[in-house]
């Protein structure tokens, strides 16, 4: 068995009710070329081709906060998590399960519609995004969501947020030749742990589970300059880091990073997965493909995500882990 932790599936009504809201996102436009991300059937039809395959599903950006305002986005949170609920309930067998997504615009209420999507709906965790309209996870205002979900002990997924608004250079108002996706979506994602551990948050929930796309981002390839920091090399020693040492944290930097989960949702990379595979070990590293978001509907991202996890070398018994052990555990699938 198969279990894909992080692929996108937004039901055709969400679909058509964000749309309503925001007309002219350019994500949202884009993604009616892409049936097999918002229509039931076509993803049905996707999952024939694999055998033993099971998707948790998330829903696709834009992020619940983009869309409405404090008071409007649970509601539509609400309505999002209602439906994906719908899907797997009808569809155990290929869904067991899905991330709900939140309306972090409204922390207050992100808390109340994470326990209701746990507990009426099944969520087997929550979907964040790595900034808030601009503003970090790492903010004081987010800690009781991680609070809440850390007494859950049920993961969350960490999805990159950042669009072409992002520019490549001060100079600039917007990023060219989408380098804000191809590598600003990494970034984002690595800025957004090192945040999160910065601020202590791993010292005060050292049980706080959270799954990273795309493999930790830029993290398994720069570990050895996060592990040999800039100040560290003017003012500390090989040992001694003194940006950690001033932020209070307990434990060595690189020590945190390995605390995360992480996707092999590479676009079928084997060299990418053997390196993200090598930092966060078996243990911590999920089977995910990132469908339906290619050129074919989603069939060369299973395909190759399923390839690129067989080339590691392996026991049977770790790939099993990969593939599907590791994420029934972690989403505690089997009622444990």
């Amino acid at each position: 068995m198969k279990i894909d932790v992080f692929n996108h599936f937004t039901p055709k009504t969400v679909y058509e009710r964000f749309k309503s809201i925001v007309p002219d996102n350019p994500g949202l436009r884009a993604f009616g070329a892409l049936p097999a991300l918002w229509d039931l059937d076509t993803r049905l039809k996707l999952m024939e081709d694999f055998d033993d395959y099971q998707q948790i599903l998330s829903l696709a950006n834009p992020p619940i906060e983009l869309l409405a305002t404090p008071d409007l986005s649970p509601q539509l949170a609400a309505f999002a998590n209602d439906a994906l609920a719908e899907v797997c309930a009808k569809h155990r067998d290929l869904f067991p399960a899905f991330a709900a997504s939140m309306p972090l615009n409204n922390p207050d209420a992100a808390i109340k519609e994470a326990e209701r999507a746990i507990t009426t709906l099944g969520a087997r965790g929550i979907q964040i995004f790595t900034n808030v309209n601009g503003k970090p996870l790492s903010s004081q205002e987010f800690l009781p969501l991680f609070e809440f979900m850390a007494g859950q002990d049920l993961p969350i997924w960490i999805h990159p947020m950042r669009g072409p608004h992002f520019s490549d250079y001060a100079t600039e108002d917007h990023s060219e030749n989408e380098i804000w996706f191809t590598f600003g979506w990494p970034y984002e994602t690595s800025a957004c742990v090192t945040r999160l551990i910065f601020s202590g948050l791993f010292d005060k929930l050292p049980n706080l589970k959270i799954i990273t796309h795309h493999m930790g981002g830029m993290i398994p390839y720069f570990a050895d300059k996060i592990g040999l920091g800039f100040t560290q090399i003017f003012q500390g020693a090989p040992d001694r880091n003194p940006l950690a040492e001033r932020a209070g944290l307990k434990k060595p930097l690189l020590d945190y990073y390995h605390m995360f989960y992480a996707d092999t949702a590479l676009n079928g990379s084997a060299a990418a997965t053997r390196c993200g595979h090598a930092f966060f070990g078996t243990g911590h590293s999920l089977f995910a493909c990132d469908a339906p978001f290619d050129s074919v509907g989603g069939k060369q991202l299973i395909r190759t995500a399923i390839d690129a996890v067989n080339l590691l070398d392996l026991s049977s018994d770790d790939q099993h882990r990969i593939f599907a052990a590791n994420t029934r555990k972690l989403l505690r699938l089997d009622g444990k």
